[in-house]
This record gives structure tokens, sequence and C-alpha cells, in this order.
């Protein structure tokens, strides 16, 4: 069956997500919605679908809009798609704010409309072995994760990716991997320890984050603008580890250590750029009835909004949603 979507927003995140399309054939895209009706038609032109500004393309007949602008709009789009009963996919971070994920979790649920955060790491081929290894006690229990994501920027206080206003900083852009990595094997933490630096107009140079557990696990983790890193993630067990790189956010290869044996390594790259893993899965949940994916559950999706909210905070950082032109009547 051929999956509808429609697209909220005509950036670089927006045309890698379709570019994935090609590995997908039931996959079809029908609308395009940007802030304005010029924008959306010069996306349309090149990548197809009826172009149309946000407020038309929340309401449209779609199977499932999949929003892809700046995280401060994540929440506005996703309430007045829920509110018309279109199914969403929304990049991660789900929102800018904790409030606002809890406001887009609570509608999806009261409507029984689906709802899912983009973290397509965790559908990655190499991601779904290691948890297949770890639930068949390959490394024992897990104990700790160590994760990193740096990536060197020049710095631009207009830019995205620097810009509070737009959701800019390395904890929601980077930091979220992390954070949803260690969730997806520890569940959730006891306490959060965050330190960092800051760039002029405020917004989060890096943070090195420390998830404790009252059992004594942990997770390590760090997120920079500022600095390339390995943006290598290990899964540390009691008879073992899983090293998952060589970038853990899009692995193609595990390394699996276990005890008294000969590291093994186990090759499993992604099919395209790796979101037709995530275009597949959504298209199955829907195909299911589902309203929430088994592999990126909402409950999971809070958690990570409450880490990072938790570490902005410690970093003295309070992060706002914006609001969508023609969107503020579609509230629930």
């Amino acid at each position: 069956m051929t999956t509808r979507w429609g697209i909220a927003g005509t950036g670089w995140m927006a045309a890698s997500f379709l570019d994935d399309f090609a590995h997908v054939p039931d996959a079809e895209l029908v609308a395009v919605g940007s802030r304005t009706l010029e924008r959306a038609r010069a996306f349309a032109a090149e990548r197809g679908g009826e172009a149309m500004t946000y407020p038309d393309v929340v309401a449209a007949d779609l199977d499932v809009l999949y929003i892809a602008t700046p995280h401060p709009q994540h929440r506005d789009l996703a309430l007045a798609a829920i509110a018309h009963g279109t199914p969403v996919l929304v990049e991660k971070s789900l929102t800018a704010t904790l409030d606002g994920a809890r406001e887009v979790v609570t509608a999806a649920r009261e409507a029984g409309v689906f709802c899912m955060e983009a973290m397509w790491t965790r559908l990655q081929p190499a991601v779904l072995a290691a948890r297949e290894l770890v639930a068949a006690g390959e490394i024992g229990e897990v104990i700790s994760v160590h994760a990193d994501f740096g990536a060197h920027r020049v710095y631009d206080p207009v830019h995205r990716l620097f810009a509070p206003e737009l959701g800019g900083g390395a904890v929601l852009d980077l930091g979220v991997y992390c954070i949803s990595l260690a969730q997806h094997f520890l569940g959730t933490p006891s306490r959060v320890t965050a330190t960092g630096s800051l760039f002029p107009n405020g917004a989060d140079a890096s943070a090195s984050l420390l998830l404790t557990y009252d059992d004594g696990r942990a997770a390590t983790l760090a997120a920079s603008l500022q600095a390339t890193t390995g943006r290598r993630a290990t899964l540390v067990g009691t008879r073992g580890s899983i090293e998952i790189g060589p970038e853990f956010y899009r692995p193609t290869q595990l390394v699996v250590r276990r005890e008294g044996d000969p590291a093994e390594v186990l090759e499993l790259p992604a099919v395209g750029l790796g979101y037709s893993h995530e275009i597949v899965h959504v298209g199955e949940c829907l195909a299911e009835g589902l309203t929430e994916s088994p592999v990126v559950p909402l409950d999971d999706t809070l958690v990570v909004q409450w880490v990072m909210q938790e570490a902005l905070g410690q970093l003295g950082i309070t992060p706002a949603e914006g609001t969508v032109p023609g969107l503020s009547g579609a509230r629930v």
C-alpha cells in the first residue's frame, strides 16, 4: 500500500529525507508546505508534490506529515496536523521544550493519532542488531553507555544551528542523539548533571552530560558545535562491549567484544542515506493501525526531552517554543 506523505519545511533536512524515497517504492510525496507559497513552489518544482503554505499542508489529505522545520516550530505544526487527524513524523528534537513535547504527546494520544519523533538512528540495521545482541545476553547486563557527537561549525549567530530562537545549540541539535541512545539501552536516569560552554549569544556551544541511575549504571555523553569528535558510541556490559560506528548516529558497523573471545566485526550498512528505514517503519506502523512506534516510543521521547531541558537549565539556558503564523487557532 502506498503511503502518501506531506512535508512541512523545505530546507536541507527535508531534501535529505526525500532523497531516500528512491529506496522506498511505496512512499509518495503529495504535498510540500512552507512559510510562503513561493518557497513551497520552488521546492516542489524539484521534488514533486503540491505546493502549499503551512496552514494548508497541516490540513491536507495525507497519510502522514513529516515536519522538518526548526525545533521551535514543531509544536504548533504537529498540534495543527493532529487536530486534523493527520499522523505526524516530527524531526528531532520533538519540540524545543519539555512542556511543548508533553502537549504534542497528549494531543496525539487523546486523538488516537500516530506520532513519532524522527530518531532515525534507532532504526539503523546496526542499532537494531545491537539491541538483539543485548537482548540475547551477548555482553551481559549493560551497565554504561558512552557516546559523543561533535562537529566543528564556524560561529554564525543568525544561522539556525546557533540562533536560540531557532532552537540552536549543541544539545538540541546533536546531544539529542547521544541522549536517545542512552535512553534506548539504559532507560530513564535518576539524575542529570551537565557542564559546558556558551557562544557569545547564549546558545550552548558544548555540553558534557553524566546520567546516573540509582542502581549504579551511568551514561557519559558529549555534544559540541566547536570541535569534531569520533562520533562513536560504546555499550559496556558485564561480560563484554559493543562499539557502534564509525559514526554511531548513522552506523554501518558493530565491534562486539565478548569476554575471553576475539573482537567480532559486523558490517551492517544502511540502505541509501539511512532515512529509508525510518520511512519504511512509519509506513508499517500506519498499515498496522499503530498510534506509536514500538522502536521510538513517545515515553522515551519525553524522557529525552526532560534530560535535554535539565542539561540546558544547568547551563543557564531556557529554551522556548516559537509560533507558526496562521496556526494559532489550531492549538489543542
